[in-house]
């Protein structure tokens, strides 16, 4: 299994250029919220997002086998639940 860090802790920047519409822009700088941030905190959603569709794909055939083994056999523990 492939973790993945979504923290990206680390202070090492790297400049970049992207396009933004020029209103949001310009709202985000009348309001003081930092662009630079608030893109990297998108970006990171994205790239934990992308993450997980990824592991659910990857795991599709997994997770079919173990929720079939379920429906013909009941949950192992149920027996035990107090509900």
């Amino acid at each position: 299994m492939t973790r993945h860090n979504h923290d990206f802790a680390d202070t090492q920047r790297k400049a970049t250029n992207v396009s933004l519409q020029a209103g949001m822009v310009e709202e985000a700088k009348r309001l003081g919220i930092n662009v630079s941030r608030a893109c990297e905190k998108g970006l990171s959603a994205e790239i934990a997002k992308a993450h997980a569709l990824q592991w659910q794909a990857d795991n599709a055939e997994a997770i079919a086998s173990s929720n079939a083994w379920v429906e013909r056999n009941g949950l192992p523990l149920a027996r035990y639940r107090q509900f």
